[in-house]
């Protein structure tokens, strides 16, 4: 178990049966995909050819990772619609860096894109449990999803 996921099940409000597993690897996820993005925007500063928008993305990115891993990785009370919406913004940033990233051949912007698409994976595993988890308890709330898996309006 990651240091992450291990000091989230040593809190006194969680326990084996509420510690969500899903929830802490995509925590730990997270937190590894704000670095990797914040890295990246730092790398294609000092690449010859115009980066802006890479960089721009990359820094979104790292900033909606760390207020989804601040907010989630907190035990006491709770705001499982907080962090709902917030996996879903995550889902969307990690997506949005991963598809500029992928345009560019550097190996900085490769490896990026992938940690984005792990990222938005495991958080997208993390918002299904975590909208099962609200029609268990009766939360008479919509599931949220990122813009990008929700369906057109009519």
């Amino acid at each position: 178990m990651e240091s992450i996921e291990e000091i989230i099940t040593l809190h006194p409000d969680v326990g084996p049966e509420t510690y969500n597993v899903a929830l802490g690897r995509a925590i730990s996820r997270i937190v590894e995909c704000a670095a990797t993005c914040t890295s990246c925007a730092d790398a294609c500063i000092a690449e010859p050819m115009d980066m802006t928008q890479c960089i721009r993305l990359c820094l979104d990115c790292s900033d909606v990772c760390v207020a989804t891993w601040r907010v989630g990785i907190r035990r006491s009370g709770g705001d499982r619609q907080l962090i709902r919406t917030l996996l879903a913004t995550c889902i969307e940033a990690c997506e949005r860096v991963s598809e500029e990233c992928l345009q560019h051949d550097h190996e900085h912007c490769q490896l990026c894109a992938l940690i984005c698409r792990s990222c938005a994976e495991d958080c997208r595993l993390a918002l299904r449990v975590l909208n099962g988890e609200a029609h268990a308890a009766g939360d008479h709330l919509r599931d949220i999803m990122p813009p990008s898996a929700a369906s057109p309006a009519s």
